[in-house]
């Protein structure tokens, strides 16, 4: 049975969903005033992956993923560029969309703007404003955190103890420093909509309450975000929405960790903040490489602890793909009738199956998913040289193939990946420093050297001696040197094997 770690509760309780199984999941979008980073890519993939591993288990799942394309930053965007502030929006509206795309992140079954639900907000507003759980000053409307028992339940933390830490916005026409805004009254240069409280726009926080509540209903089955929405975020939207339904809002609560760079929290200011498009602009790969790549690096963690990118994350990624790709174009390459470790190799990938759903079910932990894939594939290698029929090797890419879908990986052609330039020599990767902001189009091309074929036995020799003795530093100026002369290897349980020239 599929387990999650419910941030609501903080235990790892089974999946119940309300209404046998369709499932309902909502999950906050971006604020489209700039180009996404790593740590929307992380976000976007985690409930990708979440979301077909609820397809691949036959949940019928409504997905809905929002835009928020009106707020404080758009507009100053918008007055910095000299631009219309809904031109800005959908400029980035677009550039997301494009960003995904790139990732194989497949699109929600709907993707709300919050300008498309203003009648909506307004409707939740004035049902809390009547219950006297929302009030209005000169224009604005504000929630009352007081009137809200619960207020603090999904961040642990009471309301005395939020007051004292968390950055409020002063107002001292506000009852309670913790009451936030629900509609905000118009301010010279600002996008407005009509109201019962006089022109203005949406707070932050009720968009999603809104949205969420029209398109999937009371009682979603999941609701989730980045860590950094729990507070004051999803609390806020828990206060406003349970505040006007008298319901739960959602049963399950889910939040992925945070993206570090080089053992860094990532920000602007320290020079090592990363766009989507910056990593796939930098990356010596082809563009369908470096998204299996990246997509590798980010699931290769289970998604609430936190990950640290690095070029060395990336490579080791991409090192990674390499051997699961140089095993599905052996598979293809057999030409057996028959093979003497047939019925082992069915019964492994039976095996195989049960334990990627355990890993899954276990509150998706896709980092043991992995581990099994890899697990996998060494026994893979191990039984293409005992000997496997044409039939069972369709069998075991399949597997790769269906599993790996959930996942969003393996799914290219192996051929492509070596003969169309796709696997680039290990030289190149070594020169991925993202943080050093280096263009890598220009060094897309080396000069080869050329090696016999006994000064190649040699070199691999040499490399197998230096890994035994551990000289690991010696082991990769080998295979480097390999590799610049267009040599691929690969190092198995049987010793070092040269793949192909």
């Amino acid at each position: 049975m599929l387990k999650i770690t419910n941030t609501l509760t903080g235990k790892k309780e089974p999946f119940r969903p309300v209404r046998n199984r369709n499932v309902g999941m909502y999950v906050c979008g971006v604020t489209v005033y700039d180009l996404c980073h790593l740590g929307h890519a992380r976000s976007a993939v985690v409930f990708d992956v979440i979301r077909r591993y609820l397809d691949y288990k036959k949940y019928k799942v409504r997905y809905v993923k929002n835009f928020t394309d009106v707020d404080d930053k758009i507009i100053k965007r918008a007055n910095q560029e000299g631009k219309p502030w809904l031109d800005v929006a959908e400029t980035y509206i677009r550039a997301y969309r494009e960003d995904m795309s790139r990732l194989g992140v497949q699109p929600a079954d709907r993707e709300p703007k919050a300008t498309e639900y203003i009648p909506e907000m307004i409707r939740l507003i004035e049902t809390l404003v009547k219950k006297e759980t929302a009030y209005a000053i000169d224009g604005d409307v504000y929630y009352r955190v007081k009137r809200f028992k619960n207020y603090g339940k999904l961040s642990k933390r009471d309301a005395d103890e939020l007051a004292a830490g968390a950055r409020v916005e002063v107002d001292e026409r506000k009852e309670n420093p913790l009451d936030f805004a629900l509609w905000k009254a118009s301010k010279p240069g600002e996008p407005t909509w009509d109201s019962p409280w006089g022109p203005g726009r949406p707070g932050w926080h009720i968009e999603c309450s809104a949205m969420a509540l029209k398109l999937l209903g009371r009682g979603l089955d999941i609701h989730g975000g980045g860590k950094d929405l729990i507070f004051p975020h999803h609390e806020n939207e828990i206060a406003q929405s349970e505040g006007a339904t008298g319901k739960p809002f959602a049963r399950t609560w889910i939040h992925n960790g945070f993206v570090n760079v080089n053992q860094e929290k990532m920000s602007k200011s320290l020079g090592n903040f990363f766009t989507i498009r910056e990593v796939f602009e930098k990356s010596p790969w082809p563009e369908a490489v470096t998204a299996e790549v990246l997509r590798y690096f980010l699931v290769s963690t289970q998604y609430r602890s936190p990950i640290d990118f690095s070029d060395d994350a990336l490579k080791s990624a991409k090192a990674g793909l390499d051997n699961f790709y140089d095993l599905f174009l052996r598979l293809r390459e057999n030409t057996l009738s028959v093979g003497r470790a047939d019925k082992q190799a069915r019964i492994a990938l039976q095996n195989f199956k049960k334990r990627f759903e355990k890993a899954m079910d276990d509150d998706f932990n896709t980092a043991i998913a992995i581990a099994e894939f890899q697990k996998l594939r060494s026994t893979m290698n191990r039984m293409t040289q005992e000997g496997i029929s044409k039939s069972t090797a369709k069998q075991i890419e399949s597997t790769f193939q269906k599993l790996g879908k959930v996942l969003g990986l393996f799914q290219l052609d192996p051929e492509s990946w070596r003969v169309k330039g796709v696997k680039l020599y290990l030289e190149l990767s070594d020169e991925l420093k993202l943080s050093d902001k280096i263009g890598m189009s220009e060094k897309a091309h080396v000069a080869k050297i050329d090696l016999s074929d006994e000064q190649v036995q040699t070199l691999i020799m040499e490399r197998e001696e230096a890994r035994r003795n551990k000289d690991w530093s010696r082991a990769d100026t080998v295979r480097k040197k390999l590799a610049h002369a267009g040599i691929i290897i690969e190092d198995r349980p049987d010793g070092t094997t040269r793949i192909k020239r």
